[in-house]
């Protein structure tokens, strides 16, 4: 491996590596807080990585072109590709992963003989997210599928309890299922086209297939079916979403919030580089295939949480619903690539979806970063249980209440130019009844993010928030101060103005979306 290979990788590499750093600092440490801000202060090193791979490429992360750095030899030609598209969801990845150690370090004091393991795990999942936005390669792309899941599986777990035991044993079996047909795709698509490498398996769908179907052509289509299948299972869409609610009520909160964001972000960074270097020149229709998915997986997940007592449930059903919505401007990947109004679309469709991605990340996570804080207080989860939050707890009352706002697609919030970002796209794909359904269902999530907040500001105080007052609710030793943590706090006040700003100055961020999509094949600018 060359040096020029190492510096490739050095993000992954050196996240990895600082999850190994923090296992064994804590065999060393005996002040276990240290390693919170050890892990934080570590993710300096990955990040500055990631920008010196962008000061590599001209005209930086808001620049236009498709320059990208690549490995001409060794074992990493033709596996990754390090281009805007990648870095973009890198950076993505290191400060949502930032913000969730902020916001944990109350939360890490439940767990004192599990603090480094969960650390470590994080990171080493982080490691893999980052490996998998640049991926351009099968074997390269399950590996780093399978770095991202596992150490999240044992997350999952880690509370001694039933419900996470239920949660880490579901993530596992669905999540082996889903593995075991990716990989099944993908030998399907290697069988075919005789190359693991996404631009060789464009060059070998691009020829026959485009004007008669061939034996060949059913086994790309079955390779397609089940590959769709394999990625829902991140995405956490119809028809791997089984596993959702039950990961997101029973699984440690700083450890849903980092999966809700970062994970969905990676794995919709890999259905478009799927989509734009492996089928490029494949004559087929993914959109409606992908517009029919996206519709389903709204109407059924904001339906179910409408029913959902369990805040947590609620959100894991809310995050099947949002990839639904983002699912709208992929399938508007597919179906659009001409011109609109004499501009060009070619950019518009994988932008939304970068921009929505961003949107989401703020909101969600202001919202898991404010139920940590309350749970943490009150004990409890279940809905009715928040009566009388805002009494109690004005400002994490009122920052959750705008995450909820801001999730249902509120202006003045990100997800609001977000929806109206992806609709627009659905629109000019001719999937005008996709953007309508969109609609329609973000007008049915709105009773069930309202009847939260309706709870928290009008309901009577409930016996958790009573007992949280009285400092004998059955949760952490501090539970009984009326603010969280400084940390928290910090972590929940950024993601919260986040959440405002992406409604208000989004252009900067738009002007970023729409330059990393351009490191895509097919898909630059004329």
């Amino acid at each position: 491996m060359s040096p020029h290979d190492i510096f490739l990788i050095s993000p992954q590499l050196s996240m990895a590596a600082l999850g190994l750093l923090i296992i064994l600092a804590d065999l060393v440490f005996s002040r276990k807080g240290l390693l919170t801000w050890l892990a934080l202060v570590g993710l300096a090193l990955p990040l500055a990585f990631t920008l010196a791979q962008l000061a590599q490429i001209s005209g930086g992360l808001m620049g236009s072109g498709d320059q990208n750095l690549v490995a001409e030899a060794g074992i990493l030609h033709g596996s990754l590709s390090v281009d805007r598209f990648g870095l973009f969801f890198n950076l993505l990845v290191v400060v949502s992963l930032a913000l969730v150690f902020l916001a944990s370090a109350d939360y890490v004091k439940s767990l004192p003989r599990l603090r480094g393991e969960f650390f470590g795990l994080m990171l080493l999942s982080a490691s893999g997210m980052m490996l998998l936005a640049s991926a351009t390669e099968l074997v390269a792309i399950y590996v780093a599928l399978e770095l991202t899941t596992l150490p999240l599986v044992a997350i999952a777990a880690f509370m001694p309890n039933s419900r996470s035991s239920e949660a880490g044993m579901k993530f596992l079996i669905i999540g082996a299922i889903s593995s075991a047909l990716t990989l099944y795709g993908m030998a399907l698509l290697y069988g075919f086209s005789g190359s693991t490498t996404l631009d060789g398996i464009a060059l070998a769908l691009g020829g026959p297939l485009r004007d008669d179907v061939s034996f060949g052509s059913y086994a790309v289509l079955a390779a397609i079916a089940v590959l769709t299948v394999g990625i829902a299972f991140k995405l956490s869409a119809i028809p791997s979403q089984m596993w959702v609610p039950d990961v997101y009520e029973g699984a440690p909160i700083p450890m849903v919030a980092f999966l809700s964001v970062a994970s969905k972000a990676v794995a919709f960074a890999l259905l478009l580089r799927f989509l734009y270097s492996g089928f490029l020149l494949f004559d087929t229709d993914w959109g409606m295939l992908l517009a029919i998915l996206a519709a389903i997986s709204m109407t059924v997940g904001n339906l179910v949480a409408i029913a959902q007592s369990n805040i947590r449930r609620l959100l894991g059903y809310s995050t099947i619903a949002h990839a639904g919505y983002i699912l709208v401007g992929v399938a508007a990947v597919t179906q659009g690539t001409g011109s609109a109004d004499g501009g060009n679309f070619a950019t518009f469709g994988p932008s939304s979806v970068l921009f929505y991605l961003v949107a989401y990340v703020a909101a969600n996570l202001t919202a898991f970063f404010a139920i940590l804080a309350i749970h943490s207080r009150i004990g409890s989860d279940l809905i009715e249980e928040y009566g009388g939050v805002f009494r109690r707890f004005p400002f994490l009352a009122a920052t959750l209440a705008l995450a909820l706002v801001a999730l249902i697609g509120v202006p003045p919030t990100g997800i609001f130019v977000g929806k109206i970002y992806l609709f627009l796209a659905a629109v000019k794909s001719e999937l005008a009844w996709l953007a309508l359904i969109g609609a329609v269902n973000s007008v049915i999530s709105a009773y069930y993010y309202v009847r939260i907040i309706r709870v928290m500001f009008m309901a009577p105080e409930s016996e958790s928030v009573a007992a949280s007052a009285l400092g004998t609710a059955a949760v952490d030793a501090e539970s009984n101060r009326s603010m969280a943590s400084w940390p928290t706090m910090v972590a929940l006040a950024l993601t919260a103005i986040c959440t405002v700003l992406l409604g208000v100055v989004f252009g900067p961020v738009v002007q970023v979306a729409e330059a990393a999509v351009t490191a895509l094949p097919g898909i630059i600018p004329q």
